[in-house]
């Protein structure tokens, strides 16, 4: 059981602007076992302010001033140690790369077991149960750091759930899944709720949820705006649902916007072309014979399912991975690696890998040779960061951090631009103001998009390259053929 009572929490600031952040106020909510609540609300209106309080995560890690009671199982989490918390609520975090602690993936399976003095042989069958049950067999043994974004977020939730804590704990945990990872999680969501587990998820991306979901409850500045049953929930207007700035509720309702073409690409001259490329790591083919065209106009979908080679193709394109094969030119010219670096730029998963400055503002023009000439206010303006100027880029949250990045981005004015999962923890707005963005940074540049966000391809993209096992398996154009898009999404989602 999960409750909270009367709980506010604002967070301590440092620096030159010490103080308190806003957090959250008046929060009232509880999650009873066997139930499923799912907070929901604009990026940046205390969804992960809530989970941290239960995680106890705040204020021990998270700094801040608390008022009321949070409540785990009856007893109340300010008198209780980390380790106890860790043992009643299993934790899954937006960037599962922040909550690991070994090197290999059954070893970080294992490690709160571990923790928590579980006896060798307990702890050893547990883990091996874990990895059957959940269907992680093609992981177990693996390097964390060789693993794609969905499939660490997978192992993730595999450590979460070892213990079989009374109450799980999930934010934004399909960021970086693929419809089929998507799939499975939903699998062991289910299996957790059913078995009398508490479950708190806090999400953008809704339409997994539908049919899962008992209760949502809509957060606003901080303060809960309205909490519905399921049923309530389904019944909300299409009007009503942007205004609360909530993603679509289910794929069905997604379709291609009408918008024009940024600029109608030239088929003559392609920004950028990869013949034959071909990857390999430790002896294993991640990337093989990879044809690949981008145009200047054009916004490129590069879809696929978790593990089919995508982040490393974008990564190799931007000149960032040792090809084995092949040749990449950008604007008809080949070089070196560090050519190509010069003239791409990539916005990561992680984002919080390259984020460097002091504030918001200087982020935007970090280590550019000319800042001046950048026009940091109407930048920030167009992906709603203009009040976050002076806030300094690790109080953002979640959804902000990300479209600080692809500011950084756009603001280095390169030709090729490359953007791994972009929408990555972002609301209804958001996600429309980075599709707006790259619409129109593509008139003359190439962007490429790496995702699995359905909603972004339809709102942004021209045509979608599809990537399986190493290799380019279907090219789609995304207006034209968007019933072929949905074909291959539900491919991805139930498996060969």
């Amino acid at each position: 059981m999960i409750e909270l009572h009367g709980v506010r929490f604002s967070y301590e600031r440092h620096g030159p602007r010490a103080g308190r952040a806003p957090g959250v106020s008046g929060i009232d909510l509880s999650v009873a076992p066997g139930e499923l609540l799912v907070l929901c609300g604009r990026s940046g209106c205390g969804k992960t302010t809530i989970t941290r309080l239960v995680n106890g995560l705040a204020p021990s890690f998270f700094p801040g001033t608390l008022s009321g009671r949070v409540l785990l199982g009856g007893r109340d989490a300010a008198g209780l140690e980390p380790w106890r918390i860790a043992e009643l609520v299993g934790s899954v975090f937006q960037n599962p790369s922040t909550q690991f602690f070994n090197t290999a993936v059954t070893g970080e399976i294992a490690f709160c077991m571990e923790s928590a003095g579980w006896p060798f042989e307990r702890l050893r069958a547990r883990t091996d149960e874990v990895i059957d049950e959940l269907g992680l067999q093609d992981l177990a043994g693996r390097d964390l750091f060789a693993l794609s974004g969905g499939e660490k977020q997978r192992v993730a939730f595999a450590s979460a759930w070892a213990m079989r804590p009374g109450a799980l704990v999930l934010d934004e945990p399909t960021s970086n899944l693929d419809p089929g990872a998507i799939g499975a999680l939903r699998e062991h969501v289910a299996t957790a709720r059913d078995a009398g587990c508490a479950v708190l998820v806090a999400e953008h991306r809704l339409s997994w949820l539908a049919g899962l979901a008992d209760r949502y409850c809509v957060l606003s500045g901080g303060r809960i705006d309205r909490v519905l049953s399921a049923a309530e929930f389904a019944c909300l207007g299409g009007e009503e649902f942007s205004r609360l700035g909530l993603r679509a509720r289910s794929m069905d309702d997604v379709g291609p916007s009408r918008r024009p073409a940024a600029r109608e690409p030239s088929p003559a001259r392609p920004l950028l072309r990869a013949a034959g490329l071909s990857v390999r790591r430790g002896g294993r083919r991640v990337l093989e014979d990879v044809d690949l065209v981008v145009r200047p106009g054009e916004v490129l979908a590069l879809t696929g399912p978790n593990g089919a080679g995508k982040t490393t193709l974008s990564r190799a394109l931007c000149g960032l991975v040792r090809t084995d094969g092949g040749r990449i030119t950008i604007d008809g010219a080949r070089g070196p690696r560090r050519t190509l670096s010069h003239g791409a730029a990539m916005v990561f998963q992680d984002v919080g890998h390259q984020l460097f400055a002091e504030d918001v503002a200087s982020e935007v023009t970090f280590g550019l040779a000319r800042p001046q000439e950048v026009d940091v206010t109407g930048l920030l303006g167009e992906l709603d960061l203009a009040g976050l100027a002076d806030r300094h880029p690790a109080n953002l949250s979640g959804g902000q951090k990300q479209r600080l990045a692809v500011a950084t981005a756009v603001a280095c004015d390169k030709r090729l631009l490359v953007f791994d999962e972009p929408t990555s923890g972002l609301d209804l707005e958001g996600m429309e103001r980075v599709a707006a963005l790259l619409r129109r940074i593509a008139a003359d540049r190439a962007v490429l998009v790496v995702t699995h966000d359905l909603e972004l391809i339809a709102a942004a993209c021209d045509r979608l390259v599809h990537l399986d096992g190493g290799r380019i398996s279907d090219e789609v154009d995304v207006r034209a053929d968007f019933a072929r898009v949905r074909e291959l999404f539900a491919s991805m989602a139930t498996g060969p």
